[in-house]
């Protein structure tokens, strides 16, 4: 006569009763366990998307009319992080934008910046 294994719980190694395709031994189980698999991932996610809604609200901050002109070192100064963005647009004279969702700037000279919003 042969023994059928025990199947026991991948999270915390407790015998798996019922159903023969059941994986976990409780939804507590189930959920630590896929809450470990996602938590790398989604903390880089979150942590990017924190760096990215702190640089818009810094530009929301400096340009309260929705358009303003500010020194490189106003928005350092704030924290402001111009490795991160959400997307560019390019002009037709050829300047570049850089947006954080809905705010935007573009690097003028002298260390200045032209900060916008796109309705």
């Amino acid at each position: 006569m042969t023994e059928v294994a025990e199947k026991k719980c991948p999270e915390c190694g407790n015998p798996i009763m019922g159903r023969a395709d059941k994986k976990f031994c409780s939804d507590m189980c189930r959920n630590a366990y896929n809450n470990k698999q996602n938590s790398t991932t989604n903390n880089l996610v979150r942590r990017v998307n924190a760096i990215l809604k702190k640089n818009r609200r810094i530009m929301e901050i400096l340009s309260p009319n929705g358009k303003a002109k500010v020194k490189r070192s106003k928005l350092m100064e704030q924290g402001f992080d111009f490795g991160y963005f959400t997307n560019t647009y390019e002009t037709k004279e050829g300047n570049i934008y850089y947006f954080c969702y809905d705010y935007g700037y573009l690097e003028l000279k002298d260390d200045f910046f032209v900060i916008v919003r796109r309705d």
